[in-house]
């Protein structure tokens, strides 16, 4: 199958989870730490952990050295999650998820040292107009005034996090098996999980939020989770099959689906979302979908 469509699914079912992060956020967790929130990610992604063994039991061969960095890139992981609802909590998902696309350059980096991904031409210019539509789309004018500064430091740590999570899974997937780097890069998220929750203030929000609202904790999260695995597992597929630099690329179109599905929230089910349906807006993100859709082009050539 073409490593598009599993590169893809990434975008799209991030950018249906960015919708139902946001509404989580405003509604439960408006005055409570979004730390919490990452522990829901973190038991997703252990209930997952004795499937994979079940199916590859091999996954425990493994040198502790590996199985330390796999981890590694699964705290890593979680770590960008953190920084990005953080900064979910004060700005609109169509202006926090543009700036993911720091991303890409911090992978080109990191895959060009560590595993000697030589981009070509073609590729290049490719992921560069991706790239220009993704930052067309990261204000809510044109003007250069209207971007948030007080999102560049923590979107920048996601955005490196992200980055370093993305080479290190790939180094190993490529070298042991996609499965067992899967297996252990989610163990080290469910540590990442528990360590949250071995804070007293994270463990007893944690619990407050729970008893206050069951059903839309263990529903709505766990739904909203199971999306965000699903979107997860095949952009890191997509990373065994093609450079990673450019799949992190492709990965900025998410503000383009974040956008679709928000017009379709404005007009048939507003109270869970809004976007700005102004003309300027929708030519604005007009001309950023026509800048994707010649780089995803040239990158499918």
């Amino acid at each position: 199958m073409n490593w598009l469509w599993f590169a893809f699914s990434g975008p799209v079912f991030w950018a249906a989870s960015t919708h139902i992060d946001k509404y989580l956020v405003e509604k439960y967790f408006k005055r409570a730490s979004t730390a919490v929130l990452m522990v829901f990610t973190a038991l997703i992604g252990l209930l997952l952990l004795p499937f994979v063994w079940y199916w590859k039991p091999d996954v425990l061969m493994l040198p502790v050295e590996s199985i330390a960095v796999m981890m590694a890139s699964g705290v890593l992981y979680m770590a960008a999650m953190l920084f990005y609802l953080q900064a979910l909590q004060t700005e609109e998902a169509s202006v926090v998820a543009p700036l993911f696309q720091m991303s890409a350059l911090f992978t080109y980096g990191l895959a060009f040292v560590f595993l000697h991904e030589a981009l070509t031409g073609l590729q290049l210019g490719a992921g560069a107009l991706i790239l220009c539509g993704a930052f067309l789309l990261s204000s809510k004018s044109l003007r250069l005034r209207a971007f948030k500064s007080r999102l560049v430091f923590p979107m920048f740590l996601a955005s490196l996090a992200l980055a370093l999570s993305s080479v290190i899974f790939k180094f190993f997937a490529v070298s042991d098996e996609f499965w067992k780097t899967v297996f252990w890069t989610y163990a080290g998220e469910a540590v990442f999980g528990f360590v949250l929750l071995a804070i007293p203030a994270y463990g007893k929000q944690f619990v407050a939020l729970f008893k206050r609202h069951p059903g839309a904790m263990a529903g709505v999260n766990v739904a909203n989770e199971l999306i965000n695995l699903g979107g997860s597992l095949g952009v890191r597929y997509a990373f065994v099959l093609a450079p990673v630099a450019i799949v992190q690329a492709i990965s900025s179109t998410t503000l383009l689906f974040i956008f679709g599905f928000g017009i379709v929230l404005t007009l048939f089910f507003p109270r869970l979302g809004r976007e700005d349906l102004s003309w300027t807006n929708l030519v604005q993100k007009g001309a950023a979908a026509v800048l994707i859709g010649l780089g995803v082009f040239f990158i499918n050539r």
